[in-house]
Order: C-alpha cells, then structure tokens, then sequence
C-alpha cells in the first residue's frame, strides 16, 4: 500500500476528532514543554552560578580561620589563631603566588548629605580587582599605598551609587561611615545579583586596614584570597601556602591547623556536578509526562480501533494486508506524538523565554534538548501504538464486517 495513502488515512481520522485528538497529545506537549523547559532554565543557572565562581578564577584559592570536622563543619572556637596582615605578607613572598588579597567584612550606615544607605563593607586589598576580574567603571581602585596607610578612600558598589548619588558622578566628593569621612575615588561596574537574589553591587569596597583600624578595631581578616601564577600547579602553591601559614602559626603537625585552604575549581567542579544531577533528575521527572501521554495516545487508538472495525474489516476484504493496517495506525499514533511534540517544543521555549524575564535568569535553550524531547516524544509514539495496531491488524475480516450489524442488533435488543 502506498504509505502516503496511509498517511492521508490517518489525516483524515485525526482531523475528523479535532478535539479528541488534541486532549490525545495534551500529556505529550506538558511533557516535552517540561523537558526543555526544565532543562533550559536548569542549565541558564549553571552556567550563570558557574560564571560567577569563576569570577575568582579557576587557578584562585581562599584561606580561611577555622578547623573543619569530619563532617565537613567549620569550628572557630578555642584556641584558633585569626588569619593576620602578616598572614597576607608571608603569602606575597612566595614565588607561586600572583596577587594576594585580605578580606575583612563589616556592615554600617554609609551617610551623604541627608541621604544613607546600610550596606556590606569590604575591606580588601589593591589586587583584590585582579584576582576577581572586577574593575572599576568610573575612577580609579585605592593602591598599594593607601593599604599601608590605612587611607579613607573608598569605592562605591553600582547599587550604593544610585542610591546616594543618582546620576550624579560621585568620583571626589565623600560619605561617612562611622565617625570617619570617606573619599569616593572610583566606582566598580555592576555585576548584578547571585542566584539567591543577593546584590552583589550593593557594597563599599575600602582598604582592609581601614576597616580594621577605624570600623571593627581588630586586626583578624575574615579570609585571604590568592591568585596563583599560571607558570605553577595549583596544588603546589596550595601545599606551600599551607606550610607558611603553620610557620606563621607556629603549627608543626597538619592535624593541629587552625586554617584551611579551599580552591576555587573545587567549588566550580561540585556546582557542575549538582547542576548536572539536578537537570537529569528535573529532566527524568518531567519526562514521566511524556509516558503518561504514550498511555492516553494507546487508550485513544484502542478506542480508535473499536469505532473502525467495519472500515478494517472493509480494507482486509478487499485486499490489503496484516502489514497495511498496522502502519496506518501506527503512522496515526505516531502523528499524534509528533504533532504534540511540536507544540511541546513551542511551548518549552515560549516558558523558558518568560522564566528568563520574570526571574533575570538567563536560560540556555539546548538543541540537544529539543532534538531528545522531540525524537522521544515519536518513540513513544511507536511504542504505545503498537499494541491498537497490532489488534487492528490480527482483526478477522469476516467478524469485523460482522462487528457493525452486531452492533445494532445489540441497540436494538437494548432500546
């Protein structure tokens, strides 16, 4: 039989139940719409959690005070030294290291005229900007200098900016915070907010001595983070960064560390492996749609069957084959499934698009993706058609052309 006669067969039988076909592949276009929309906004957040780890730089370590416990706590109690400016001089010496910079962390009220805002302070140092790849968009960052002599310069966050300034340049004017008067000389450009909401340009950068000295009164730093030179193995400079810390210390035996070193790929290998199990597990979950969509689409056809037996009945007496009507409902029930593919495709990109928008997230629409949602959506298709098809096809000509008289015979007897 020519397979494009079956195809318009099969045409003409779903466009005669336009309804019922569509609730056929309604479980067919939710779970693909799901699959690719699941996985777009999935992988968008990866690649946008993984962009911002890697803002310190895969080659980045960070020291922090503290001891980790088997379970993996941090433990700050008793007798732990804090990490020191002396700390982030030893580690400047060492040939392995390419920038180093101190962080020490406070919050405050940051005053300008009768405007204030209450932000995160972050005292760094100057090459704090070299090891994140995050420079100023206006002015210019404190130095060398201005560490050592614990300088009241500042630099704005984006969002501090704004809402101190406006659209006023604030390079040269001041801001108080605390007892003491600020220089704004630079303000940094906006890198936006963390995947938890957080923004990230709500801050004042200043030198980490000035924190220390005229904020917190304390010479402890909350961490120190190192840039290593790219002509030395990471691990390298992670175990000779360890060994001076204990010097520092005064620690013999690595058990009795009272700091510990975290590289930054670490972080951004365990991101990559969590999202990666999350969009499967997210993509598994959606597909289960789809396999309940295969189930509806085999219980039409069935139904399908049992109102075309006379028609089979027909076809097999005039000739055509077991084969002939088996394709005609398989092609049927494959047209289903593809058509709310289709659909489905539409209608995942259509919700990532609005996802992206309401959430600011962006979303990574994969190809790979439309392509397995589409193809798998067809195979269920074949699957769950198979059965209706087969019955069709093992119908006996006789008691199908039989099946219609019966039929009315029975309606009758009823009435």
């Amino acid at each position: 039989m020519n397979p494009f006669l079956s195809i318009g067969i099969s045409y003409r039988a779903i466009k005669s139940n336009k309804v019922r076909s569509f609730l056929t592949t309604l479980g067919i276009i939710i779970g693909v719409a799901a699959v690719i929309s699941l996985v777009s906004i999935t992988g968008g957040a990866k690649n946008m959690i993984e962009g911002q780890l890697s803002l310190l730089g895969a080659n980045s370590l960070v020291v922090s005070s503290g001891k980790r416990t088997k379970s993996g706590k941090t433990v700050v109690a008793g007798d732990i030294k804090p990490l020191t400016g002396r700390d982030v001089e030893a580690i400047e010496s060492l040939d392995s290291v390419k920038y180093v910079s101190a962080i020490s962390n406070t919050t405050a009220n940051v005053v300008s005229g009768n405007r204030n805002v209450f932000t995160a302070i972050i005292g760094v140092g100057e090459e704090f900007v070299f090891i994140n790849d995050w420079f100023p968009e206006r002015g210019t960052f404190f130095n060398k200098i201005d560490v050592r002599e614990t300088a009241l310069v500042c630099v704005l966050g984006k969002t501090v900016k704004e809402n101190l300034f406006g659209s006023q340049n604030p390079i040269g004017k001041t801001v108080r915070i605390g007892k003491y008067t600020y220089s704004v000389i630079g303000v940094m450009s906006p890198i936006g907010p963390t995947p938890s909401g957080k923004d990230q340009d709500d801050i004042v950068l200043l030198p980490y001595t000035s924190v220390q000295k005229k904020l917190i009164g304390s010479k402890s730093l909350n961490k120190i983070t190192i840039f290593v030179d790219l002509a030395y193995d990471l691990w390298y400079a992670k175990a000779e960064i360890e060994r001076t810390i204990r010097r520092q210390h005064g620690i013999k035996d690595a058990i009795d560390d009272d700091f510990f070193v975290k590289t930054q790929q670490t972080q951004i290998n365990t991101i990559k492996n969590v999202s990666r199990i999350l969009t499967v597990l997210l993509g598994g979950i959606a597909s289960i749609s789809l396999v309940v969509g295969g189930i509806g689409i085999m219980n039409i056809m069935l139904v399908s069957v049992g109102e075309r037996t006379r028609e089979i009945g027909i076809r097999l007496a005039v000739g055509a084959k077991e084969k002939n009507i088996l394709v005609q409902f398989l092609i049927e029930s494959i047209m289903l499934s593809l058509v709310g593919g289709l659909i489905g495709t539409a209608v995942g990109i259509l919700i990532s698009k609005f996802a992206s928008a309401i959430t600011g997230w962006p979303t990574q629409i994969s190809v790979l993706s439309i392509f397995v949602a589409f193809v798998f959506s067809a195979l269920v298709g074949i699957v769950f058609g198979i059965y209706p098809a087969k019955k069709a096809a093992k119908l006996n000509p006789i008691d199908a052309l039989r099946y219609e008289q019966n039929r009315k015979s029975y309606k009758k007897i009823s009435l």
